[in-house]
């Protein structure tokens, strides 16, 4: 589903926890690491599709998240002409998103990589809020960082001194150092053309067959 100027709906995702840090996935056999994201479905509202999202990607549901905020208008990025299927280049462009920004009132063990036979993430961490963008996908970068930029002001306060009785003495090994892994057997030996189709960012009703 493509709007007149070519581009797909679409909403992104950023999951806090208690501390203000954010849910960081790393894509399905790939060094590349996002927020989760997905197309909106003809008939859906962007809430609706974000909830879908939310369960098909990391396995929540509406009742482990509080929603703090959302973008007010679209934000979009363009996708290069390498990462479209030929026969989808001319009339699609890219991704138009509504961000959402939530907050886990679940615990960690609720999120599940493997909730679709389709994982897009095999593995996933706490990151601090200001994500590292060299590691994003170089096109959806600008995106990004206007996505955090604007959600930002609705970051709820953090109380500190219960943060450090609660981690003790502790100074290694923090929570956002610790990766955690999903579908990481996943396509084990995959051809570098394979692992070239993972960033399609072509429309399913665009692919060819």
């Amino acid at each position: 589903m493509l709007d007149r100027e070519g581009y797909r709906p679409n909403v992104g995702i950023i999951l806090l926890n208690s501390r203000n840090q954010v849910f960081w996935g790393k894509r399905l056999r790939t060094h590349s690491w996002q927020f989760p994201q997905g197309g909106i479905k003809y008939g859906e509202s962007p809430e609706q599709a974000m909830f879908r999202e939310l369960h098909e990607e990391v396995g929540l549901y509406p009742d482990h998240v509080q929603i703090l905020a959302r973008t007010r208008d679209w934000l979009r990025y363009n996708v290069p002409d390498h990462f479209i299927r030929k026969d989808a280049r001319g009339h699609y462009k890219g991704q138009k998103q509504i961000w959402f920004l939530l907050r886990l009132t679940g615990r960690d063990s609720d999120m599940n990589l493997r909730a679709t036979n389709h994982p897009e993430f095999d593995a996933w961490r706490w990151n601090e809020y200001w994500v590292p963008l060299d590691v994003v996908i170089e096109f959806k970068r600008d995106v990004y960082q206007m996505a955090l930029t604007e959600l930002a002001r609705y970051l709820p306060k953090v109380n500190h001194h219960n943060r450090y009785l609660r981690g003790g003495m502790r100074s290694h090994g923090r929570d956002h150092d610790h990766e955690h892994a999903g579908a990481s057997d996943f396509g084990a030996g995959m051809s570098d053309s394979e692992l070239a189709d993972l960033h399609h960012e072509t429309p399913p009703d665009l692919a060819a067959g």
